[in-house]
């Protein structure tokens, strides 16, 4: 018995011992607090980011909708449309080339009333694409009405019950069916972990978005390579001796919302659009759901002033149905707004039934009033009269609907994938910045030209007064505490940790945990402060009491929200270049506040491209650490399963026109410490992968005559950075 209350007198200390060990931390940690708790101002400042780019799309897309207003008659629509037929060919670049489809007839599955042919083609060489063709028995000497279905976020693709029993009942009405898998769906998963019998990145959208990224980063897009597949969907139709080229639509729902949306705005072939449960505007996607994954995104859409609604207008007069639900996630008031807007210019045209919304009291589903209204729709404009009634339809097997003898293309054909083929095409504008930097310094010149144009960078342009909100000392040193404004209405809380006798050198010190990450006692901060540095930490806007905020978004991928960095391309900016603005800002408010003549950076792993952007732009930072930095973009491009922590530090298109070694280069003759690199995946990089990358910044210092102010410091890290650090202060 005695033994037992010992046992319970040991287990009551451990817990209290625990409680006191997490509520120690949880002081620690509120002790480098700013704004926190504190400043009822600011309790939303972690959602600080998102707002603030919602803020510059709301200003961009009034500019856009005061354009509209402005329109009175036929001409000004007609223009208008030639404005988004050249901004939409400018969004989503040259599509390739045309090449043979090499369309194969896998096998033909026999059902009454109709016949399935499982067929199989190339998009692009070598990227597969399974589809099923749905033909109704009857008069083959007489050519037949198609649409295309695309499938929404379905794991199975156009396999799920619900896009089934819409197919059937439209071939049961006369239609023939041409069904495809988007890329990330049905049979082509891009990244099928065959033991698993799954993704290894997660569900379609992140399928869609983890690739997507990749394409952005190169100038592309994941939407790019989903509107090829339907256009290329409306060549296969075209060379099918039952199709009616005159008679052809699309359909879809949600993500085949999208689709279908895209692929008629680009596609002139496809008469009769009925997109589903998808057009709202952006207005209300900003306001509600925030932008959804990479297929939704067509570059900075946004800044060039292009809408939902700009995808339905591009298209009239040809007929075009708006399918929507009002508890949709997708804002009705948006599809409201936008049908109101687009009823506008089939006035113009006089052709007022060519256009309609229909919607029904229902979540983001399939009703059957919304069924029928579609498919009456179609029979009318596809010239197909009949009963629009929703009828039962057949449950077919998972048997009977696949397609590859594997069911993934991955394993039957060895498939490209959006992966394989953007790795290509950065290949060729790796080969092409190659050939930009023969020409060395006109090269380093335009590259930081375009790297502020591409990130969205704006120069600090007035410097508003700190607010001091706290102070408390340490041996040798006080840390006080401040918060600054920001770019835009948003703050940055930081810490200054100031010597007894501070000299004229100031650190800024980028954690991309923030702020309170090495400001401990022993921390690397004190070694610096320790030597007389003067060293300001901020929580950057989306870091620390900045961030990351409530919004995750559909791809929200290993604890990062790509959404958010959807939402900064949208309107032509990038979280880096905001960063980077106030990173500049940061310097001068040292110079100005602190009286520091010699101004050093200090960036850990993921903030250092936040750091050689504002240094390559902003001369007051003299003397630069990257501490564990990924060596370029090109290596989250080239890295099948690149490292997601990293999406957030990386610029939409920066591959066009420069890398992250172009950037260190430019800086030559400043002080460089380079220590500790890793790949695109975060790991150990091998010297043979980053030698490229290095190189081009030990010519830029070798061509100045100043390579003994360049270190690079390869190998894993060893935890004790102080020798490192006293090699690149002294």
């Amino acid at each position: 018995m005695i033994k037992k209350y010992r046992n319970l007198n040991k287990i009551i200390f451990i817990f209290f011992w625990v409680v006191l060990l997490k509520a120690n931390k949880a002081n620690a940690q509120k002790e480098y607090d700013v704004v926190r708790n504190n400043w009822i101002e600011f309790s939303d400042a972690p959602n600080a980011m998102y707002h603030y780019f919602a803020q510059q799309a709301y200003a961009l897309l009034n500019k856009r909708g005061a354009a509209i207003k402005d329109i009175r008659s036929l001409q000004g629509w007609q223009n208008r449309q030639q404005h988004i037929r050249k901004s939409l060919a400018d969004l989503a670049g040259s599509f390739p080339r045309k090449t043979i489809l090499n369309a194969k007839t896998v096998r033909t599955i026999n059902k009454r009333g109709y016949r399935i042919e499982h067929i199989v083609y190339e998009s692009q060489p070598g990227f597969f694409v399974t589809s099923s063709l749905y033909i109704p028995n009857g008069q083959p000497k007489k050519k037949m009405p198609a649409i295309i279905y695309c499938s929404g976020h379905a794991s199975e693709g156009y396999r799920s019950a619900v896009y089934q029993h819409v197919i059937l009942n439209l071939v049961k009405k006369g239609f023939i069916v041409f069904a495809f898998d988007p890329v990330g769906q049905g049979e082509r998963l891009e990244y099928f972990n065959a033991a698993a019998g799954k993704s290894t990145v997660g569900g379609p959208v992140d399928e869609h978005s983890y690739a997507g990224a990749q394409a952005i980063i190169a100038g592309g897009s994941q939407a790019w390579y989903m509107i090829w597949d339907g256009i290329r969907a409306v060549d296969y139709l075209l060379g099918r001796k039952e199709v009616d080229e005159q008679r052809i639509g699309i359909t879809g729902r949600s993500g085949g919302g999208t689709q279908s949306a895209y692929i008629a705005a680009f596609d002139e072939r496809i008469k009769a659009a009925a997109p589903e449960c998808y057009i709202t505007n952006f207005t209300r996607i900003f306001q509600s759901i925030g932008p959804q994954d990479a297929e939704q995104n067509l570059g900075d859409a946004v800044f060039h002033g292009i809408d939902h609604a700009d995808l339905l207008l591009v298209r009239a007069p040809r007929p075009t149905l708006m399918i929507t639900t009002t508890r949709d996630m997708f804002s009705i008031e948006g599809a409201r707004e936008t049908a109101k807007e687009v009823s506008g210019i089939y006035r113009a045209y006089n052709k007022n039934d060519n256009f309609n919304m229909v919607e029904d009291d229902a979540l983001h589903a399939s009703t059957q009033k919304n069924r029928e209204a579609m498919y009456a729709f179609f029979q009318k404009h596809l010239n197909n009269p009949g009963n629009a009634n929703d009828e039962k339809t057949d449950t077919l097997t998972t048997q009977e609907l696949q397609v590859t003898e594997t069911g993934q293309v991955a394993i039957s054909l060895k498939s490209e994938t959006v992966f394989s083929l953007n790795r290509k095409h950065g290949d060729q504008l790796e080969q092409q910045l190659k050939g930009s930097r023969n020409s060395h310094n006109l090269h380093l010149v335009n590259a930081v030209q375009s790297a502020r144009k591409l990130s969205g960078y704006e120069p600090p342009r007035q410097m508003n007064e700190p607010v001091f909100t706290g102070r408390f000392q340490r041996d040798g040193y006080t840390i006080e505490k401040y918060f600054l404004q920001g770019e835009g209405n948003y703050i940055m809380p930081y810490l200054l940790l100031k010597p007894d006798k501070p000299g004229h050198k100031a650190l800024l010190y980028l954690h991309p945990s923030g702020k309170q990450t090495d400001a401990g006692e022993g921390g690397d901060m004190e070694w610096f402060v320790k030597k007389g540095f003067t060293v300001l930490a901020p929580d950057l806007i989306g870091v620390g009491e900045m961030g990351p905020g409530v919004f995750e978004g559909d791809s929200y991928i290993k604890g990062v929200s790509y959404n958010v960095w959807f939402a900064s391309m949208l309107v032509g900016r990038s979280i880096v270049g905001v960063r980077a603005g106030d990173v500049a800002r940061l310097a001068r408010l040292l110079q100005q506040k602190e009286n520091a003549q010699e101004i050093y950076a200090l960036a850990k792993k993921e903030m250092t491209p936040v750091l050689l952007h504002a240094a390559a732009f902003d001369s007051a930072i003299r003397n630069i650490a990257l501490i564990e930095p990924y060596t370029s973009y090109r290596a989250i491009v080239m890295n099948r399963f690149y490292n997601p922590a990293f999406i957030h530090s990386t610029v939409p298109g920066a591959l066009t026109a420069y890398d992250l070694p172009d950037l260190a280069a430019s800086l030559a003759p400043r002080k460089l410490l380079i220590a500790h690199a890793t790949d695109g995946a975060g790991n150990e990089s091998e010297p043979e992968e980053t030698a490229e990358d290095f190189a081009i910044i030990k010519t830029a210092y070798q061509h100045k005559n100043v390579g003994g102010q360049l270190r690079i410091i390869p190998g894993k890290p060893t935890g004790n950075y102080a020798d490192l650090y006293w090699e690149w202060i002294k």
